[in-house]
């Protein structure tokens, strides 16, 4: 939902300003509330240490500590207090629930709805789907029928199996295929808030069950627009590794006309924090659907290699081909990605098949 690579560190949206202003509007809806032991308990020493849930935690616990000891009473309060914010500083709302809630089914689900609206409750439902998984299925279907799309994206995203920031719910690994009804209520839905989460969910089950998401995106496609881009997104991941199947779903085939042409490095080694430069043309006889894509088997700290794709563009000729295609791959370290000294490999893949390579030799400055 948020970008992870960012310039301020995610953590600095619970800053000082933002506790004190939260303090504040719990002081004026609560009696008894104290601010400034509120913000005692927020900013112990180990404060500057915390990550961003570890940030949030600590928040709610503090109003946890400060707020009244019965449950409805606070979540009152919450309700009355969470306007004030959105986004993701607003998630220390709905992870109130998450940690204090599991015991007050109507009440908590109840605000989990409201919250969701400001910044999204999906990570609040996890300890319910561990606790009473059927019951919130049963609870999550309804809200695939809500008027809000807020409400019907929590439907999907928050019983995703693989929620990235999410509690791990064991059952849903092991068995994705229990929130069908769920997407099936959503497979045509208006909202692309909507649609990516759907879209994101059904990815998560193509790690797991293949077979099953395949079945289910092909029994899908052409039943509408939205469910047509839902389909596309969601097999972004088997696209990228070649699946055939998928492949053929969106008529991309291997037309033995296609070529890879004269795939050159600008330069035969780079150092890290420099950039890779390489040129191809691709040459094709008759009207085809392209997929077009480069992978770089990147070196890791062990020595051993691993593979990762990019798309550089997909479209139809109306003819046969001959484009020249120029791209640059950064070698720059990221906080996703940490780039190491050998040979690695560059491929060209077209329609899920590999064309050409060329290796090239990463080097420390």
């Amino acid at each position: 939902m948020w970008e992870a690579d960012t310039i301020e560190p995610l953590k600095n949206v619970y800053h000082a300003s933002f506790i004190q202003e939260l303090g504040n509007e719990l002081e004026k809806e609560s009696t008894g509330f104290d601010t400034n032991q509120f913000q005692q308990l927020v900013f112990q020493e180990d404060w500057s240490q915390l990550e961003l849930k570890g940030r949030m935690r600590r928040v709610t616990e503090s109003m946890h500590a400060c707020l009244p000891e019965d449950y409805e009473h606070a979540i009152d309060v919450l309700q009355k207090v969470a306007p004030h914010f959105t986004g993701l500083s607003a998630l220390v709302f709905p992870d109130y629930v998450e940690v204090y809630g599991l015991g007050h089914w109507d009440v908590s689900i109840q605000a989990i709805e409201f919250f969701t609206s400001l910044s999204t409750s999906e990570f609040a439902v996890r300890p319910f789907l561990i606790g009473h998984q059927e019951k919130m299925l049963v609870q999550m279907l309804v809200w695939s029928q809500n008027q809000n799309e807020h409400i019907r994206r929590l439907a999907s995203e928050g019983c995703r199996p693989r929620l990235p920031w999410g509690m791990s719910v064991p059952a849903l690994k092991k068995d994705p295929t229990v929130t069908l009804p769920i997407l099936e209520n959503l497979k045509s839905d208006p909202s692309r808030y909507v649609q990516k989460s759907v879209a994101n969910h059904l990815n998560d089950i193509s790690a797991i069950q293949p077979d099953f998401m395949k079945k289910t995106v092909k029994r899908w496609y052409g039943t509408s627009q939205q469910t047509n881009w839902i389909v596309k997104h969601a097999s972004r991941t088997l696209l990228k590794k070649g699946d055939p199947e998928i492949m053929n779903l969106f008529g991309y085939g291997d037309d033995p006309s296609i070529q890879v042409i004269d795939l050159k490095l600008v330069q035969d080694a780079i150092h890290i924090g420099e950039s890779m430069t390489f040129h191809f043309t691709l040459h094709a006889e008759s009207s085809l659907k392209l997929r077009v894509e480069y992978a770089i088997d990147y070196v890791k700290s062990r020595g051993t290699r691993n593979q990762k794709v990019f798309k550089i563009t997909e479209f139809e000729t109306d003819s046969a081909l001959h484009r020249e295609f120029v791209r640059s791959q950064s070698f720059q370290d990221m906080t996703t990605r940490k780039h190491y000294e050998g040979i690695h490999t560059l491929t060209i893949i077209i329609n899920g098949i590999p064309k050409a390579s060329v290796d090239f030799e990463v080097m420390t400055n």
